[in-house]
């Protein structure tokens, strides 16, 4: 482009020396076809500045098309781009660098405040050998650490806990264990990663399959189509969230793809 410029500059300094030159030198009706012949060599001239490239890339274009027609039509395929092997192992810092990120990104999605630091003693084996590991967690209302879990698929779970000491629960800690599963403190998104998403995916898939479009969450956890005036269950969601949670539990399944609203029978999804 810069070359181009360049050209098309040269080009009109030419152009003003050579008018400049037939209006000294020309009289007579010559001066007037020679301004016309020079004003018509350098619009060609300018033109052809312009058009050449994409006269190039065109013509490049049209020679893979043929090329990649004649491989086809003698079965040849095209060769694929093969992701080179490393010839040596990610050094451990870097590695525990890439994770740490994972991690801090995992919850800087829910709480824009959190930090953390790990428990662990060596932390890179955990993520080398696909292994789960404690964290301390700061700045998150509720819980104090998470487990972090490495998958064989570069996936990560962190299940959120809160660690409070024996000699501190006394009756309390009693009174809690007759709490209903549904009613304890929860984090909608890491319920919906751990409880909801696989069961969630699959009834929608089935259920678009066969030209159904939503579905209701009830407060018990079933999955419910309308049939009629009635709704029929379809499947069942453990643990599921006390209404207090539905507000962010609705802002988890917007971000998954899944249009979500509050009503009165519960939960509405649809896709």
């Amino acid at each position: 482009m810069n070359n181009d410029k360049g050209l098309l500059s040269g080009s009109i300094t030419i152009l003003i020396g050579a008018v400049i030159a037939i209006m000294a030198l020309v009289r007579g009706p010559w001066q007037a076809w020679l301004l016309i012949g020079v004003f018509t060599l350098w619009g060609l001239w300018v033109v052809l500045i312009l058009l050449l490239p994409y006269m190039e890339q065109a013509r490049r274009r049209r020679k893979r098309q043929q090329r990649e027609r004649q491989l086809h039509a003698e079965g040849v395929s095209q060769p694929t781009f093969q992701i080179p092997e490393l010839e040596e192992p990610i050094p451990d810092e870097l590695l525990l660098r890439y994770a740490n990120h994972r991690i801090l990104g995992y919850l800087h999605s829910l709480y824009a405040d959190a930090y953390f630091e790990w428990c662990e003693k060596s932390p890179v084996e955990l993520i080398r050998s696909s292994g789960t590991g404690r964290i301390r967690i700061h700045g998150v209302p509720d819980f104090d650490h998470a487990d972090i879990t490495f998958h064989k698929d570069a996936t990560i779970q962190c299940d959120m806990l809160k660690i409070v000491p024996l000699s501190k629960l006394g009756a309390a800690g009693e009174e809690s264990i007759d709490i209903p599963p549904n009613k304890r403190p929860i984090d909608p998104n890491m319920w919906y990663e751990n409880h909801g998403r696989e069961v969630l995916e699959t009834l929608v898939a089935d259920l678009n399959s066969h030209g159904l479009n939503k579905l209701t969450m009830k407060e018990n956890g079933n999955l419910c189509i309308q049939q009629g005036e009635e709704l029929v269950p379809q499947e069942h969601l453990s643990n599921f969230p006390a209404k207090v949670y539905w507000p962010r539990l609705v802002e988890v399944l917007d971000r998954n793809g899944l249009a979500a609203e509050t009503t009165a029978q519960g939960i509405q999804v649809s896709w």
